[in-house]
C-alpha cells in the first residue's frame, strides 16, 4: 500500500482510538451521558479550556490528566499528517494514484513500460504518438512527479509477480522492459514470459554477455541503445546521406514523412487478397510501398507490382500525413 496512504490510515485510526477511550473514561469514571461525554472529550483533546460540565472527581481529574499526556505526542502526529495532505498535495497524490490504478485495471491489450529513465521516457513518448495505451512501472517511489499526468503509472518493482499482475501482465499484448540493471532485466523477462506466453518483450541490455541470456529468458527483441549509438554516429560520417535517409524515414529530421505498417486483416474486403499492381497504391495516394512482411518469405523490401497481400501480411508504407491519411481512408475499414 502507498506509505502517504497508510500514514493518513494511521492518522484516522489513532484519532478514533483517542476520542473512543475519551468517550469511554468520561462515561465510566464521571457517569456522564453521551453528548457531556463528547463534549469533555473534544475540549480536553483540542485543549481549549472550556467550562466542563461538572467538577471533576479525583479518580476523573487522574484520568484527565493521563488522558491529556497521551494525546500531546497523538494529536501533534495527527496534526502533521492531515496538514500535509491539504498543504503539500499529498491528498491529490493519492487521489490520483487511486484514479490511476482504477484506469488501468480496465485495460487490455496495452504495453506495459518498465522504468521511466531516458530510454523509457522516450518509448512512452513514442506509444503516445501512436495512440497506443500504456502503462509505466518504476520501483523508485519519486519518479511519479516526473511522468506526465496523461500517462498511467504505477510504483513497484516489475520483478514481482504480483505488481506484473497489478497492470495487468495477463492482458498485455507487449512489455517494453528498460531499466538500467541488466540482472534486473533478464529476470522480468523471465518473469513476463512465465505470466503471458504470448506477449512481446523488448528488452534493453547494456552489456553484450547480457543480450544472450535475454532470449533465452524469453525476449523477442533486444536493444543495446549504446551499440546503436555508436554506430549511427560512426556512419554520420561514413553514409551521411543513407542516415539523412533513414532519419527521414523516422519522422526526426522535422519532415512530414512517416513510416506506417498496415496488416491484411486492416484492408477492405475489396483490396485483400490482390497484388500491389492491382491495389496501386503510389497512383491513388501518392504512399510509397517500402516493404511488404510475407507470413512465408519474411521481410521483402522493395517488392515488385506482382508481390502477393496474402493473409497474416503486412504493408510497409512512407508517405506524409496527408497521404497516409488518405491511405487510410481508401484501404482500411
Amino acid at each position: 500500500m502507498n506509505q502517504q496512504l497508510e500514514n493518513l490510515i494511521t492518522a484516522v485510526v489513532l484519532f478514533m482510538v483517542s476520542m473512543t477511550i475519551g468517550l469511554l473514561g468520561f462515561t465510566i469514571i464521571e457517569d456522564l451521558g453521551f453528548v457531556n461525554a463528547l463534549y469533555m472529550t473534544i475540549i480536553t483533546v483540542g485543549t481549549v479550556g472550556f467550562t466542563e460540565v461538572k467538577e471533576l472527581s479525583q479518580a476523573g481529574r487522574i484520568f484527565t490528566s493521563i488522558y491529556i499526556l497521551l494525546n500531546l505526542g497523538m494529536f501533534a502526529y495527527i496534526v502533521s499528517v492531515l496538514s500535509s495532505y491539504f498543504f503539500e498535495g499529498k491528498l491529490k497524490s493519492i487521489l490520483k494514484n487511486y484514479r490511476s490504478g482504477m484506469e488501468i485495471s480496465k485495460l487490455s491489450g496495452h504495453v506495459i513500460v518498465c522504468g521511466f529513465g531516458r530510454n523509457g521516457n522516450q518509448a512512452c513518448e513514442e506509444l503516445m504518438k501512436m495512440g497506443q495505451k500504456f502503462v509505466i512501472i518504476d520501483v523508485d517511489p519519486e519518479i511519479k512527479d516526473q511522468i506526465p499526468d496523461h500517462m498511467k503509472w504505477f510504483i513497484g518493482d516489475a520483478t514481482k509477480d504480483e505488481n506484473l499482475k497489478s497492470i495487468g501482465i495477463e492482458k498485455a499484448s507487449s512489455i517494453i522492459i528498460s531499466t538500467p540493471s541488466d540482472a534486473a532485466n533478464v529476470f522480468i523477462t523471465l518473469t513476463a514470459r512465465h505470466l503471458n506466453e504470448k506477449i512481446k518483450i523488448i528488452v534493453r541490455a547494456s552489456e553484450v554477455e547480457t543480450e544472450d541470456k535475454l532470449y533465452r529468458a524469453g525476449a523477442d527483441k533486444v536493444i543495446m541503445p549504446d551499440r546503436l549509438g555508436g554506430m549511427f554516429m560512426a556512419q554520420l560520417v561514413t553514409k551521411p546521406i543513407v542516415i539523412e535517409f533513414l532519419d527521414l524515414l523516422n519522422g526526426v529530421s522535422g519532415t512530414s514523412y512517416h513510416l506506417e505498417e498496415v496488416g491484411y486483416t486492416q484492408l477492405k474486403a475489396n483490396y485483400r487478397d490482390k497484388t500491389l499492381r492491382e491495389l496501386n497504391i503510389p497512383s491513388t495516394t501518392g504512399v510509397i510501398v517500402l516493404g511488404v512482411k510475407d507470413n512465408i518469405k519474411g521481410l521483402i523490401p522493395g517488392p515488385s507490382a506482382d508481390t502477393f497481400i496474402g493473409e497474416d501480411d503486412y504493408l510497409i508504407l512512407l508517405g506524409s500525413e496527408a497521404m497516409l491519411q488518405k491511405f487510410m481512408k481508401t484501404y482500411t475499414s
